[in-house]
């Protein structure tokens, strides 16, 4: 399994798009990476927008960044509370100084954003936020996936299969 000393964070809170949060978590665990789910507070239990629920491991102050090779945000709704954290804002900035897989999928362009590391670069998004990406200093394109270096972004629900084998290969070659 390629990616079986792989450490991954993937970022929770409330009314994550479910499909967005769990397909890649699952998507990594069979290639053998352990993930975390990281939220406000440790072994607390978020509920996605359409009521599935995802129990954290850990709270956004317990992790080193620095112990893990890369960080997946999960869109919906939650992208908006979880740029309010100034631990999650610097892990984004520690995974992108490093060069560390950044996965941001719909609206998880807001807390990449917040953590101001879109300056040009080049990145998709819903196209609901594209507005957000551009002013943030981003090159916003409408395709399913975009790699640019060690971020790799995507739309929506039906571009999971594309997002995450690009994160995947990127992952495993780091």
């Amino acid at each position: 399994m390629r990616l079986q000393d792989k450490k991954v964070i993937a970022l929770v809170a409330h009314d994550f798009e479910d499909l967005e949060l769990w397909y890649p978590i699952l998507r990594l665990q069979e290639e053998g990476a352990t993930v975390h789910l990281v939220g406000e507070k440790a072994n607390e239990k978020y509920i996605g927008k359409y009521g599935v629920p995802a129990m954290s491991d850990f709270a956004y102050a317990d992790i080193k960044a620095e112990e893990y090779d890369a960080i997946l945000v999960p869109g919906g709704w939650a992208p908006d509370k979880i740029r309010r954290y100034p631990e999650v804002l610097e892990m984004l900035r520690h995974m992108d100084h490093f060069e560390k897989p950044i996965g941001q999928i719909c609206h998880a362009g807001w807390v990449l954003i917040s953590a101001d590391i879109l300056r040009g670069r080049n990145v998709t998004s819903t196209p609901g936020i594209k507005d957000d990406m551009t002013n943030a200093g981003a090159n916003w394109k409408d395709l399913p996936v975009v790699v640019d270096g060690h971020i790799v972004s995507s739309r929506r629900p039906p571009d999971l299969p594309p997002y995450m084998k690009e994160f995947a290969d990127l992952l495993a070659d780091s």
